[in-house]
């Protein structure tokens, strides 16, 4: 089997912490343990814990405050998962046989995409009466949407569901960004939308806790057993002390807390970014997300994205994410779920450059 590189992943990993501006994250501003758990007796307590194996499934505490976010869910329905990364793969891992199909929406985080093609699928990115077949093994579906921000209506969640029910396809439903909306109610999960469903997140982007790296899978009991089974074969199961602080977070009111948080952050930052390209018109085009710490922006007079991104990178020490690390390389991404100074720092540089490149023009 072969791996194609994951471009988006290795940019990052490579160039984040070489740059003196990053505005390639995803997520909001990190969390300090000391703020999750800012009562100091508590956290020696969660300290304090023999750092053996935990339960490999995810503790029935921290199943349960998961299956709470889902009407109707229970802990069985549950598999914690290092990160929503590892929750997509043994997803992915388990449904994919040679010669399947897979549906795949674009633009995207594109690990789904790039693994049903190593696991032998075929990926199917048109509009989706015309290419969901009976080989149709599953509709991928990131939702709210990375890069765009943008979220389903009611009735693009009805046709999606309807058109996997008619073949008996699964819907795998990256749902990393609930609950980062920038305003209303969270976006409604495709969970208990029909029997197939399998809902992936974490708490990397609307919790602001990657570090943990914690994840999970919401399923079918049956599903979520097998995909247990496959997740033996990868990371085994959750760190003692990652599992105790996802549950501390996941508290119900300490969960309000933590996305009343984020909604500030995002609320606070996007306005600035918004009026910059508002400003920067004449190169950029952009639609407001909904939801999400990430802008998507279309490049003007068919810019090439990934050779911005270098000289940005090269000339003026800015990371961002160029389109074609997303599926569509006439766009890039800024992240702004970061310190508003940064981004700000960040964006003047981007103008710089756009000022120079006019000016040699």
């Amino acid at each position: 089997m072969q791996v194609e590189p994951f471009e988006l992943e290795r940019w990052q990993s490579i160039w984040e912490n070489k740059v003196e501006l990053n505005i390639s994250e995803s997520g909001v501003h990190p969390l300090r343990v000391t703020e999750l758990v800012p009562d100091g007796d508590a956290l020696r307590k969660i300290l304090d814990v023999p750092q053996g194996y935990p339960q490999t499934n995810g503790s029935e505490e921290l199943r349960s405050r998961i299956a709470e976010m889902y009407p109707g869910a229970k802990a069985e329905n549950v598999l914690v998962t290092c990160g929503g990364s590892e929750a997509n793969f043994v997803s992915t891992w388990a449904l994919i046989e040679p010669g399947d199909e897979v549906v795949f929406m674009l633009p995207n985080y594109l690990q789904i995409g790039g693994l049903a093609r190593a696991f032998g699928a075929s990926i199917d990115l048109d509009e989706l009466p015309k290419v969901i077949t009976p080989k149709t093994r599953f509709i991928a579906i990131c939702n709210p949407n990375n890069p765009t921000g943008s979220v389903l209506r009611d009735d693009e969640r009805k046709a999606i569901t309807a058109a996997a029910a008619k073949v008996g396809a699964w819907i795998l439903a990256d749902e990393i960004y609930r609950g980062a909306e920038l305003d209303g109610p969270m976006t409604p999960s495709f969970w208990g939308a029909y029997d197939r469903v399998l809902c992936t997140a974490g708490l990397s982007k609307a919790f602001s806790l990657p570090g943990l790296r914690t994840g999970w899978v919401v399923g079918p009991k049956d599903m979520i057993e097998r995909l247990w089974s496959y997740r033996d074969y990868t990371s085994i199961g959750p760190t003692m002390l990652t599992d105790r602080l996802a549950s501390v977070a996941l508290e119900p009111q300490r969960r309000g807390w933590i996305l009343e948080r984020t909604r500030r952050i995002l609320q606070h930052n996007y306005p600035a970014l918004r009026a910059w390209l508002t400003a920067h018109g004449g190169s950029f085009s952009h639609i407001p997300p909904r939801a999400g710490a990430i802008a998507w922006a279309g490049l003007r007079e068919g810019a090439n994205s990934k050779k911005m991104a270098e000289e940005l990178r090269v000339k003026k020490n800015v990371l961002i994410v160029p389109g074609e690390q997303l599926g569509m390389g006439s766009h890039v991404r800024f992240g702004y779920g970061g310190d508003p100074e940064h981004l700000q720092r960040a964006l003047a540089r981007v103008a710089e450059w756009i000022e120079e490149r006019m000016f040699a023009a």
